[in-house]
């Protein structure tokens, strides 16, 4: 589970054969392929050697993840047929951070569920 660049970070963690599922919170940095040293990184391109299942959650009116960057993680891990939960909800970047003006308590609890269910769901399937 990653919030902002962890949520890009859980992304890549997917990518490894062990992880089961992966919650990603407004990750960021995935769009413009602009995560790590010299600003260049392959995590659309690797969209293939994804194999947990992804959670990813948005906020519509993050400045740092705008449509167009939502729309094209959607449609590269759409594509690939990979499997993942599409979550967005009208706040901003950072909502789930429980301090300043962007908190929002009921959306942030509704996502935690998300992430609960997501893990209970995957993990428990683990030990079967």
């Amino acid at each position: 589970m990653g919030i902002c660049i962890g949520g890009h970070l859980a992304f890549r963690a997917a990518m490894q054969p062990d992880v089961l599922a992966a919650a990603c919170f407004y990750a960021t940095d995935i769009h413009t392929q602009s995560l790590g040293q010299g600003l260049r990184d392959d995590s659309l391109r690797r969209v293939a050697e994804l194999r947990g299942e992804l959670q990813m959650i948005w906020g519509r009116q993050d400045p740092h993840i705008p449509r167009e960057g939502r729309a094209l993680i959607y449609n590269t891990l759409s594509d690939a047929a990979v499997p993942f939960q599409w979550h967005e909800f009208n706040a901003a970047h950072t909502f789930m951070r429980d301090e300043g003006p962007r908190y929002d308590q009921a959306v942030a609890r509704i996502c935690y569920g998300l992430a609960v269910e997501l893990f209970h769901r995957r993990l428990g399937e683990a030990g079967k």
